[in-house]
This record gives C-alpha cells, sequence and structure tokens, in this order.
C-alpha cells in the first residue's frame, strides 16, 4: 500500500518568501491529554460482520529525523485492561486468561528498531519488537506521514497512521475464534507534541 510518508517532510523543507519552513525534526510525546490518539483493533466476528474496538490508556513518543527518515523511532506502551470494544462482558472475557491475561501481562509494548522508506519517499515501514501477552515478535507497521506544523496554543504537532495484522495464535493467545478469526487488523493513529 503506497504512502505519503515523506510529503509533509519535503513540502516543509521548501522556501516560504524566502524563509526555510520547519523540517519538523524532533521528539514528540503523543497528546495523551487532548486524547488525538487511538490503538483500535479490528476482527471478523464468525466471518459475517466486524467487530471493533480500541485500548483507551497508551503512551508513548516518537522521534522524526527530517535529515534521514530511516534513522526515525517510535515507542508505545499500552494498558491491556483498557480494552474497550462497546460490550463490558465481552471486555471481561477479553481480559481473560483466553485472551490478553492482563492479571499477568498488564501491558503490551512497542519498540521500533528501524524505518524502512522506498526510494521515492512515500512509503515507509515501521519494524519493530511487539510485546504481548508476554510474547515478543518482530512486526511491520506500514506507516503514513499525516502532516506536522504549529498548532493554535504556541506548539509544534505532527500526526501519522500505521497498520498491521497479528495472528493471535503467535501471541499465546490460546482462543480458537474459527478460521475467519485468526489474525486481528490493528489501527495506530497518533498525534505527537514536539517537546
Amino acid at each position: 500500500m503506497k504512502k505519503r510518508w515523506l510529503v509533509a517532510a519535503i513540502a516543509a523543507t521548501a522556501l516560504t518568501s524566502g524563509v526555510q519552513a520547519d523540517d519538523g525534526a524532533g521528539t514528540y510525546a503523543f497528546d495523551k491529554e487532548g486524547a488525538h490518539q487511538f490503538v483500535m483493533f479490528k476482527i471478523s466476528h464468525l466471518g459475517y460482520s466486524w467487530l471493533y474496538g480500541r485500548f483507551n490508556e497508551f503512551e508513548g513518543e516518537f522521534n522524526f529525523n527530517a535529515d534521514d527518515p530511516a534513522a526515525s523511532s517510535v515507542s508505545v506502551t499500552i494498558d491491556t485492561a483498557s480494552v474497550d470494544s462497546n460490550h463490558a462482558e465481552r471486555d471481561k472475557h477479553l481480559r481473560s486468561e483466553d485472551f490478553l491475561f492482563v492479571d499477568e501481562f498488564p501491558q503490551a509494548t512497542f519498540e521500533s528498531k528501524r524505518v524502512v522508506v522506498d526510494e521515492d519517499g512515500d512509503e515507509a515501514d515501521i519494524i519493530g519488537d511487539l510485546t504481548l501477552r508476554g510474547v515478543t515478535r518482530e512486526v511491520t507497521l506500514d506507516a503514513e506521514l499525516i502532516g506536522h506544523g504549529e498548532d493554535p496554543w504556541g506548539g509544534y504537532r505532527m500526526g501519522f497512521e500505521a497498520e498491521t495484522e497479528l495472528k493471535l495464535a503467535d501471541f499465546g493467545i490460546p482462543m480458537d475464534l474459527g478460521p475467519a478469526s485468526e489474525t486481528v487488523e490493528m489501527i495506530i493513529s497518533i498525534e505527537g507534541v514536539r517537546q
């Protein structure tokens, strides 16, 4: 899937009225206070419909290296007990040993190891280690830089969206939901405030 990872960065480095614009480089904390961040998931229900959910509590930061985007990085910590599928009994089941086993594994983490940007600069894969339910595996996030710039409160913001697919069995989730539900799609939408 083609992404426009560097479009905003390239545009920001263009000269405007003889003044070089901010290239967005820096370290950004997720905008937890403003709730401009989402970690969502989507999984098939018996092959008949989609079940959607999210994690309400998580935090992290990312570093954007404008000179060398491949050297950028991201780190995320998720409170697994904050899972929310808009159904209290289902959420209780998702927190149990059948799924996330939050009593034993209260956090999930992602730590990037490298960023791979294609030759055209319009696609980036963020490769890193995801630890979920005590199992660590390398996953690839297909990421898109949405944009960056000054906000109305005197700060500087940058946002991106990423997605990946996870096979439940790869992370030790024992519940068998049937062949249509072996994988879950994760969608991460983040707005960070430069520190």
